[in-house]
């Protein structure tokens, strides 16, 4: 089933039209990847999903059109996880991870919460007391995507999980990603990492300069000559 629709989508940045006309269809409970070279558009599709940006066409969220104000969008099941981590310095692990719940009214679900996060990422509670700012760049990382779990998301964007962290621990990022689709998380997977993204992903699609120019299943495009002449044939031994 289809829970996140986009038609004719379309971005600008002041006078210059980022995204031109893109259709994309997301499915309930699988990985949908959007690979592209640096400066794409892949960051600026889903930050047009979360009301970060003015965006023309029509985005609809379980068959209704999507709220135009990121905090209703937050609300209503969509989680957006930025590139960079950004993780509150000065707070503790268990701070960030609360944080995440803001928006949950039951508060007694929290405990509930912070032991399931901390159930997919032991690493997190080993280091719960200790300032966010302080941890590791693999550990920042499994904490912003565990924030963001924090708010029971339906729908899970991940803007470049894999950014500046060695290959053993993008290994355990994506594995971890695998192990959320399994909860029946729908994973919109953004990332320069084309290899690793098609190599777990249902679906996927490739942007260009704004531009949608292909799609198919993960396993698909991996053997795809002008996706691996384009995105796979360099520096992918390192990630092996």
């Amino acid at each position: 089933m289809t829970i996140l629709d986009i038609s004719e989508l379309r971005v600008w940045y002041g006078n210059i039209e980022a995204i031109h006309s893109i259709d994309m269809k997301f499915e309930e409970g699988k990985i949908t990847a959007i690979i592209g070279s640096n400066g794409a558009g892949k960051t600026t599709i889903i930050n047009a999903i979360s009301g970060m940006v003015k965006r023309g066409g029509s985005v609809l969220y379980k068959g209704s059109p999507i709220e135009d104000q990121s905090h209703k969008i937050v609300c209503s099941g969509i989680i957006q996880v930025p590139e960079g981590r950004k993780v509150f310095a000065g707070l503790t692990t268990e701070e960030n991870l609360r944080l995440g719940a803001y928006s949950n009214k039951n508060r007694k679900e929290i405990p509930h919460l912070l032991k399931q996060q901390y159930e997919l990422f032991p690493r997190l509670e080993e280091r719960k007391k200790q300032d966010a700012g302080t941890l590791s760049g693999g550990e920042q990382q499994m904490l912003a995507i565990a924030r963001g779990l924090m708010a029971k998301p339906e729908v899970l964007m991940l803007d470049e999980p894999s950014l500046g962290l060695a290959p053993i621990l993008t290994n355990e990022v994506f594995k971890k990603i695998i192990t959320i689709r399994s909860q029946g998380i729908t994973v919109i997977l953004v990332e320069q990492n084309a290899k690793k993204s098609l190599s777990i992903c249902d679906y996927a699609y490739v942007i260009e300069n704004g531009h949608l120019v292909m799609e198919g299943k993960g396993s698909e495009l991996l053997e795809n000559e002008k996706i691996v002449n384009a995105y796979l044939s360099t520096a992918v031994d390192e990630i092996e």
